[in-house]
């Protein structure tokens, strides 16, 4: 019996064409055969020559990619709009600024053999464009399988597969069973233009928390991996502020869900405590050392400065939804599909 399931790939893009082309170029090369996957490219508003780039490579590779264009602004409606669009079982989502290594769609197709697994992730390493600064490492966190660079949506968790918290499968790199996505209601909003920052909300984070709550399989696929590109503006203190101020939106949107009863309606608690006792002592134990280890870092200047982006984020969308009835009504939505 042939378990292997087709995977529809889902790449959101908003004037990226330079970065587009290299991921798209990745993506039709996989050991993959092309009669076991589809590439979907949701074009998010572009005024550059993101439809050009997707024209040019569909002439070079029979036709391969669809390519749909979607007006409303958002990194959710793109997401929605191709999970509706795909023909695929298993939704692939990918940023627009990967290299998918020639092994990954082969990887996540794999892993889905498991029935029970029903969100993948892997390694998402970095190809730097500028000179690495030594702050970098005050962003580094060591976890229970590994470490992560959040900010910049790094992760490694080395080379054996395993069950990880989905809350690790990052949205760079995240494929998920469409049947789980629409049952647990979908992405909450994400990344947005700059003029409507305030309608940005916690992106996949509360989808992995709906697929943690009901006790589903999430899997780390260490051949499932990308490289993310990690540009020399991004290794700048403005950037990680900047990332921070948008973490403290997200962290507000989800906080303000919570005060009115929306944080867990798609959620379906087992009756089975998630972990045995004796592994969240460990846990608790884990994080004290860590964070023993690490207190120093928060009083580093680069690390306070970020701090304060982020509680200023946090304040900023605060107001906001106090000053304005219809972006409140926005953030207590049920789901945000189309």
């Amino acid at each position: 019996m042939d378990l292997r399931v087709f995977l529809s790939v889902i790449i959101p893009t908003r004037n990226r064409a330079d970065y587009l082309e290299d991921a798209l170029e990745s993506i039709l090369v996989q050991t993959l055969k092309p009669e076991f996957y589809e590439v979907i490219v949701i074009d998010n508003g572009s005024v550059d020559n993101t439809r050009g780039i997707v024209d040019k490579l569909n002439l070079q590779h029979e036709n391969r990619i669809k390519y749909i264009f979607e007006e409303e602004p958002g990194l959710h409606v793109g997401r929605h709009r191709g999970a509706k669009e795909a023909k695929g079982e298993i939704l692939v989502y990918a940023d627009d600024d990967i290299i998918a290594s020639q092994e990954w769609l082969s990887a996540i197709q794999n892993a889905f053999k498991d029935p029970e697994v029903v969100l993948v992730g892997g390694k998402i390493l970095p190809k730097w464009e500028g000179q690495i600064p030594e702050w970098i490492n005050l962003f580094k966190s060591k976890v229970e399988w590994g470490w992560t660079i959040g900010y910049l949506s790094l992760l490694d968790f080395g080379d054996e597969t395993k069950i990880i918290s989905p809350g690790y499968v990052y949205g760079c790199n995240y494929s998920i069973r469409k049947t789980v996505l629409f049952e647990c209601g979908g992405f909450h909003p994400d990344g947005m233009p700059q003029e409507l920052i305030q309608y940005r909300g916690d992106g996949e984070t509360a989808l992995s928390r709906v697929i943690k709550g009901r006790g589903y399989k999430s899997l780390y696929e260490p051949k499932a991996s990308v490289f993310h590109w990690v540009p020399s503006e991004r290794l700048s203190v403005d950037y990680f502020c900047r990332r921070a101020f948008n973490q403290g939106i997200s962290d507000s949107y989800t906080e303000i869900r919570a005060k009115y009863g929306l944080s867990n309606i798609f959620s379906q608690p087992s009756n089975q405590t998630p972990f045995p006792i004796w592994k969240n002592i460990k846990k608790m134990i884990r994080f004290f050392l860590f964070w023993k280890s690490n207190k120093a870092s928060h009083k580093h200047p680069i690390v306070r400065r970020v701090n304060k982006a982020y509680a200023e984020g946090k304040s900023f969308h605060r107001k906001k939804a106090e000053q304005d009835p219809e972006l409140l009504k926005y953030i207590l939505k049920e789901n945000y599909f189309l």
